[in-house]
């Protein structure tokens, strides 16, 4: 981690660089010496309003850091919006302070600019800043969109930044220089699925499959280099969209918990219903999926037509029996009579076994061995996180690794809070050490 003593070292910076910290008095050095992630953490403060904030259990401890931050930073995606912010320990005589973490669904922008003006005019108790000052550093395509709605209603510098710039700044902070960030997961191991790693440096090239609303697939080969890759429109934003239609479901996250408690085999075709057991020249096991919602259409045609039978028993007309049978898609069951925990089921597997299939196609075509997954999507999701690693554990023999991270949906407004900072912010060895001492 970064020096605990900020030293000066003149010789180890240049003119240029020099003249950009003393021309901008707000960016500060972050000092990460003994970061470490909160793995219990209490309630959030309740001087903030919530509406629609989520607040997650994960925020991160610096201890060693006592300089001013007074900015924030916004992502905002299709479907959410993640804040990321610093601030003091609560009640505590220790010094340092914490990066906190929290999100809002999109459409709740406006619960989300509340929460930042209350950020504002708490600024000062937070971190020690002058009164109402702050700046917010925003990327996404929220950042562009809600600009003006942003700037108006906080009366404060928004900064916009690159949003594949600011998602690769972020994932390389996490991996480099935050301890037990990076995981694997893999269900082989049920007592401890999820194998941690220290914070390392060697770590280009990889693969960054980011999943959003959509999903982008980025190579990243340094600091400064990367080019987008591939993609695909099935991501987040698909699985959300469709089970909203099919399950009557609110939230995503109770669109996953409707999934952990599915079963898939309910509506997939799989191997063994076709085989009646393994394929086992060419690798399949029975519980293979073959066809993704494959039995639907069979026992969806079985069950109306049962259904048209008995109502004209019943009444001739069918209005009320078919509504009892479950036939009507908003119906608790889920669309045609399945149970909408199966439907989830069914629909995670095959928007993440695609992700995976495309993201290994990738990793293989450019020659890249390690794969990061990112983006609100996964959301430590274990059935999501172990379709993900299955897909590329399969399709490259076991010889590529699929990473997750425990902060996988903040990289972009991680990566724009850091921007703020001067070149090489956290990072070991670098001359701001010196220079922003003294703010």
């Amino acid at each position: 981690m970064a020096d605990s003593v900020l030293r000066c070292r003149p010789n180890r910076a240049n003119t240029s660089d020099i003249d950009s910290t003393i021309t901008h008095p707000g960016a500060v050095k972050i000092n990460v010496q003994g970061a470490f992630i909160i793995d219990e953490e209490p309630s959030s403060p309740s001087e903030y309003p919530e509406d629609g904030a989520q607040h997650e259990t994960k925020n991160i401890r610096l201890p060693n850091h006592t300089a001013v931050v007074s900015h924030i930073a916004v992502d905002i995606g299709g479907s959410l919006a993640k804040l990321v912010y610093f601030s003091r320990e609560p009640n505590s005589p220790d010094q340092g302070g914490r990066l906190n973490f929290l999100k809002f669904e999109t459409e709740q922008i406006d619960s989300c600019i509340e929460f930042m003006r209350q950020l504002k005019m708490k600024q000062q108790k937070l971190n020690g800043s002058i009164p109402g000052a702050l700046c917010v550093m925003a990327t996404g395509g929220g950042a562009f969109k809600y600009y003006e709605k942003i700037r108006e209603a906080l009366g404060v510098e928004v900064l916009r930044e690159d949003e594949m710039e600011c998602l690769i700044i972020g994932l390389d902070f996490f991996i480099t220089e935050i301890p037990m960030e990076v995981f694997t997961y893999s269900e082989n191991e049920p007592e401890e699925p999820m194998h941690f790693f220290e914070a390392r440096h060697d770590v280009y090239p990889y693969l960054l499959v980011n999943i959003g609303s959509g999903v982008s697939m980025i190579k990243v080969s340094g600091p400064t280099q990367y080019e987008r890759i591939g993609g695909t429109s099935l991501g987040g934003g698909t699985l959300w969209g469709l089970l909203s239609l099919l399950t009557g479901a609110k939230t995503f996250d109770e669109m996953l918990g409707m999934a952990e408690r599915g079963d898939n085999a309910a509506v997939d075709m799989l191997v063994g219903d076709i085989y009646g057991t393994d394929y086992g020249k060419i690798g399949l096991k029975s519980t293979t999926i073959a066809s993704s919602f494959g039995k639907v259409f069979k026992q969806k045609k079985g069950m109306e037509q049962e259904s048209s039978d008995s109502e004209q028993l019943v009444n001739g007309d069918g209005g009320d029996s078919a509504q009892e049978n479950g036939i009507n898609g908003n119906q608790p069951r889920g669309s045609g009579g399945f149970k909408a925990e199966d439907i989830s089921r069914s629909l995670l597997y095959a928007i993440s076994n695609n992700i995976g299939q495309i993201a290994y196609l990738q990793s293989e075509k450019h020659n890249l061995e390690n794969i990061y997954f990112g983006g609100s999507f996964i959301r430590g999701h274990r059935q999501t996180m172990a379709t993900l690693s299955y897909a590329i554990k399969f399709w490259s023999k076991g010889q590529k690794k699929p990473y997750f991270l425990r902060h996988e949906g903040y990289l972009g407004a991680v990566g724009a809070f850091l921007k703020r900072q001067p070149r090489n912010w956290g990072r070991r060895n670098s001359f701001e050490e010196g220079i922003l001492s003294r703010h």
